[in-house]
């Protein structure tokens, strides 16, 4: 059902080609750039370090040197300078970018040059840059896996639809969203674990705004709908899988006992939806949806009609000894 995305680490060209626009990076020097490779989600402005203080500094780090470290550089003597700046950087260390424009001192160029680390100038604010990078790692480092099925959101819910070839799925997210909700993904999810614990769903761009509806071919939702019925990503809250119904089967009638399928080590409510001739799948997934929401706020009809039927049984059972 999940096929887990075994990707490699990136390398700093791989993280350049990339973001450049985003960050404004260019290089000043390009030793082993495409060697280095980003070891850990990090980025770091090495103040105490180049202050000499070293406990607890990583090497694995992207160091940023902003206008404070220039300056702070700047008034130190040619051979500390050089010292403060061996005990920051070593051949461990995958990128050094300096920020506002500034300009790099030699010994930093030197340093860089003799640990073939890559530095990168950038004309961005420092904090400014250090932010950006921090969410751009964040993304790149994320556990993720793909899918087939198709995302929809519907009243606030990331819904992944979900079921055999043929079986329905994109008819389903077309009802859906021709009742105003939105199509994230048809065909391939591409699921991503975030920080705090949630999972966010998105397609891959050359499918994205598409649907495929057999026996019609391949339609533009944005086109069709709007802009407002579609959208690049969402949290996926719930997860419905439709299957052909069987007689022989049973399906439960009650919905106390809720299952759930762990992605990426993150649970997520489960459903299975028997589908057959004159079943209305679109009203039964609005249906679970808003459910799902009643739920959230503490409201479960499945869990109130048995403490009622559980009162009846002890009410008709109270009589019945009366009566004896």
């Amino acid at each position: 059902m999940f096929k887990t995305q075994f990707q490699r680490p990136p390398t700093v060209y791989h993280f350049f080609n990339k973001y450049k626009v985003v960050l404004d990076l260019h290089f000043i020097e390009t030793k082993d750039v495409v060697k280095k490779i980003l070891k850990v989600p990090e980025v770091e402005r090495p103040g105490l370090a180049l202050a000499g203080y070293l406990k607890g500094h990583s090497h694995h780090r992207i160091l940023l040197f902003g206008k404070m470290e220039i300056e702070y550089l700047n008034d130190l003597h040619g051979t500390l300078r050089l010292e403060r700046l061996k005990g920051v950087l070593s051949k461990k260390v995958p990128a050094v970018i300096i920020t506002d424009g500034l300009k790099a001192v030699e010994e930093l160029k030197q340093v860089c040059e003799d640990c073939g680390i890559p530095l990168l100038g950038s004309t961005q604010d420092t904090m400014c840059l250090f932010n950006q990078i921090t969410v751009l790692l964040a993304e790149e480092f994320s556990p993720s896996v793909s899918c087939h099925g198709t995302l929809v959101e519907a009243f606030g819910v990331g819904l992944l639809i979900q079921g055999d070839s043929s079986i329905g799925k994109s008819e389903a997210a077309l009802g859906l969203i021709e009742r105003g909700h939105r199509l994230i993904s048809d065909d391939v999810v591409r699921i991503k674990k975030r920080k705090g614990g949630y999972l966010e769903g998105t397609g891959p761009e050359l499918t994205r705004h598409l649907l495929e509806i057999r026996g019609i071919g391949i339609i533009n939702v944005a086109n069709i709908y709007g802009a407002v019925c579609v959208s690049e990503s969402q949290r996926i809250d719930l997860i419905v899988k439709l299957e052909e119904w069987d007689d022989n089967h049973f399906y439960d009638r009650v919905g106390l006992e809720e299952k759930y399928c762990d992605i990426l080590g993150v649970k997520v409510l489960h459903h299975v939806l028997p589908v057959k001739p004159g079943r209305d799948v679109v009203l039964l997934l609005e249906t679970i949806i808003l459910n799902h929401r009643l739920k959230e706020m503490g409201y479960n009809s499945a869990k109130e009609f048995n403490v009622k039927l559980l009162e009846t049984i002890a009410k008709k059972e109270k009589e019945r000894k009366a009566l004896r």
